[in-house]
């Protein structure tokens, strides 16, 4: 799939030629439904040295999913074998490799390949690399698919002294295994889903803590358990009852999605009883009336991700931790300096600051035939047909893409809806159905205008979180997973039109 292959003008044989970015579950879930529909010319580009997206990044203590296991996987590939209700990272990780080696989707990828950018070339993509900091290889492929997902690109804010400061520093995703905290004087800006795992994570191996908030989360129990040997053996021999509990969690999440978007009926009493669960567990977990206030989110619950936590208040509530709720004003050498002017001393700051949920594109230059960049297009906030697709872009879709997160549930369930739209638009192509297409703009304004129309009725409606980029809500799905799963299950060729 190299330069020097003139792209095809008519796809024939096991074609189109599909490239993938990204190795993470969406883009490994892409090409093995690529692969279920007979399209074999799949090549997956991952700009780190393995597969596992997220789950090969956060290796910070105590890192673990907030879904239920037999949930968060995919469908087509049950674990009856998992460690507990919320795997571990290291259990997740080798899911995804186990999962990619017995499903032949390994030989698919190019690891320590970063995509820079990729142009509509004579009727196909070409597809520009850097391989080690060096150009790399240039690809040319008849679909391109940006699967980089929402929680890649960690997020340091940037503040003055930035630089200045004399002791390790990392974000939670890039995290420092050769810097040993015991006894050490710990910042960890951030109190969101990665600071609520990694701060009791190492609460007692530090000397003293400092944690930034800058709003506080709600944080409710989570049920947590691990599945014993006797579990494994019955989900083993009886196959079906891991199909029972996956559909059972699945009904549960989809409930807690309909309150947060509006659609349930008791979508009131059901955010209010989350939130007097929240606070219960609150006034049980902290002793400390001042801290108890600090810990009080100011927002509607709703607003932000319900975090899910059973050690997050008492790691919290210990003699060596101070919560400082004014906001960072400055690094300094010694530490950081909130806008109070007080100054915290520390050896070490963690960030645990989030991601770059907004910026679809990751970098990458992504340009049409006519010169268009994407990028412009978005200037105004990210926003694709299903989350999929955008008008003069053909062959091109995005997995995790605009408008496909949820509040809650599992994302592997929308990321296999993508996957196998991916798949049958690439297999029409193949079929000789179609050769380039793209959203028609008339139909991609329609979807945008429902989409934002429904999101001011949900619980993120006004709310300033990771949910927004300031303009409009570009990552959260407004409905239901089962929903957007069915608007995908087939493909409306009358939202889409021939595009060269």
């Amino acid at each position: 799939m190299t330069s020097s292959t003139p792209p095809s003008s008519s796809p024939t044989g096991n074609g189109p030629r599909v490239l993938v970015v990204g190795a993470g579950f969406g883009g490994l879930g892409t090409a093995r439904a690529l692969l279920r529909r007979g399209i074999t010319d799949v090549t997956v580009l991952e700009r780190a040295d393995s597969v596992g997206g997220v789950w090969r990044d956060n290796t910070y203590p105590n890192a673990a999913c907030d879904v239920p296991s037999p949930l968060y996987s995919w469908s087509w590939a049950p674990n009856p074998r998992w460690g507990r209700r919320y795997s571990v990272q290291p259990e997740i990780l080798d899911y995804i490799e186990r999962t990619a080696r017995e499903e032949g989707l390994l030989p698919l990828v190019r690891t320590g390949t970063s995509v820079t950018s990729a142009e509509r070339v004579d009727g196909a993509w070409r597809v520009s690399t850097t391989v080690g900091g060096q150009p790399g290889p240039t690809y040319d492929a008849d679909v391109l698919v940006l699967a980089t997902g929402q929680l890649s690109e960690p997020v340091v804010p940037r503040l003055p002294g930035l630089e200045s400061f004399e002791g390790p520093a990392f974000h939670s995703a890039q995290w420092r295994h050769d810097v040993d905290l015991t006894g050490k004087r710990v910042a960890v800006v951030g109190t969101g889903a990665s600071a609520i795992q990694l701060v009791p994570g190492i609460v007692d191996t530090v000397g003293t803590m400092t944690v930034f908030q800058r709003s506080a989360a709600y944080v409710v129990p989570k049920p947590d358990r691990v599945y014993s040997e006797r579990h494994h053996r019955m989900f083993e021999k009886r196959p079906a009852t891991l199909g029972l509990e996956r559909r059972f969690v699945y009904w549960l999440s989809e409930r807690f999605n309909g309150a947060l978007v509006g659609t349930s009926p008791v979508a009131g009493p059901f955010l209010g009883l989350a939130r007097q669960v929240w606070r219960l567990h609150l006034r049980r977990q902290v002793s400390d009336p001042a801290l108890r206030r600090k810990l009080v989110p100011d927002y509607p619950i709703g607003c932000k991700r319900l975090l899910f936590s059973n050690e997050w208040y008492p790691a919290l509530d210990r003699p060596h931790v101070d919560v400082v709720t004014s906001p960072v004003a400055s690094v300094e050498p010694q530490g950081v300096r909130d806008e109070t002017g007080r100054l915290h001393e520390a050896d070490v700051i963690i960030w645990g600051t989030g991601f770059a949920a907004t910026d679809f594109l990751r970098g990458i230059d992504v340009v049409g035939a006519d010169g268009t960049r994407l990028a412009d297009v978005w200037s105004d906030g990210a926003r694709a047909h299903l989350g999929l697709t955008v008008p003069g872009f053909p062959n091109f879709f995005t997995i995790y893409g605009p408008n496909t997160n949820l509040g809650g549930s599992s994302i592997v369930g929308m990321l296999e809806a993508q996957a196998d739209y991916v798949a049958q638009v690439s297999a029409g192509i193949r079929d000789g159905r179609h050769r380039a297409v793209a959203p028609r703009p008339e139909v991609w304004d329609a979807y945008d205008r429902e989409v934002q129309q429904r999101l001011g009725g949900t619980a993120w409606a006004g709310c300033d979180s990771w949910y927004t980029d300031g303009r409009r809500i570009t990552t959260n799905w407004p409905g239901l997973v089962q929903e957007y799963r069915d608007r995908l299950t087939t493909v409306d060729w009358d939202d889409l039109e021939e595009v060269s």
